[in-house]
C-alpha cells in the first residue's frame, strides 16, 4: 500500500511541476484536490493534526510572501503550499524544515543557473514538490533529513 501511495504522490508532483513549467502557473484543480486528498489520508493514517500544522504553516509563510511580493510568489505556489506543508508536517517538524526550506534555495539556485543562461523566470512549483519529495523520501527511507 506504502507504494501505491507514493506512487501517486509522484505522480501528482510530476503533474504539478510539468504544469508549472509549461504555463507558468499551478492550477486549482491539481493544487486544492491534492491538499484535500492528502490531509484525509494523513488524517486516516493518525497523522491528521500534524499534516495540518504543517499545511497552516507553510501556507501561512507563503501567503505572507505573496501579499508582500506577489511577483514574487503566485497565489498557485500558496495553495500548493496547503497540500505540500500537509505532506511534509506528516513526518514531522524536521522534516517539514527541510521541504520549506530547500524550496526557496532550490529556485534561487535555478534562477541564477537560469540568468547565466539568459532565461528571465523560474517557476516555483517545481523547486516546492522536488524539496518536499526528497523530504519525505529520505524519511521514508530512515535517514536524517
Amino acid at each position: 500500500m506504502r507504494i501505491v501511495v507514493a506512487s501517486l504522490v509522484l505522480a501528482w508532483l510530476a503533474a504539478l511541476s510539468c504544469y508549472d513549467v509549461r504555463q507558468r502557473r499551478l492550477p486549482n484543480a491539481l493544487t486544492l484536490p491534492g491538499a484535500a486528498v492528502i490531509l484525509l489520508a494523513a488524517t486516516m493514517a493518525g497523522r491528521g493534526v500534524a499534516a495540518l500544522a504543517g499545511a497552516l504553516a507553510l501556507a501561512a509563510v507563503y501567503l505572507l510572501v505573496h501579499l508582500l511580493a506577489s511577483a514574487a510568489m503566485g497565489a498557485g505556489d500558496v495553495k500548493l503550499a496547503i497540500g505540500l506543508g500537509g505532506l511534509a508536517g506528516c513526518f514531522g517538524a524536521e522534516v517539514w524544515f527541510v521541504a520549506a526550506l530547500a524550496a526557496p534555495l532550490l529556485t534561487a539556485l535555478l534562477g541564477v543557473a537560469g540568468t547565466l543562461r539568459g532565461a528571465v523566470a523560474v517557476p516555483h512549483g517545481p523547486s516546492m514538490c522536488l524539496a518536499t519529495a526528497g523530504a519525505a523520501g529520505l524519511a521514508l527511507l530512515g535517514m536524517p533529513a
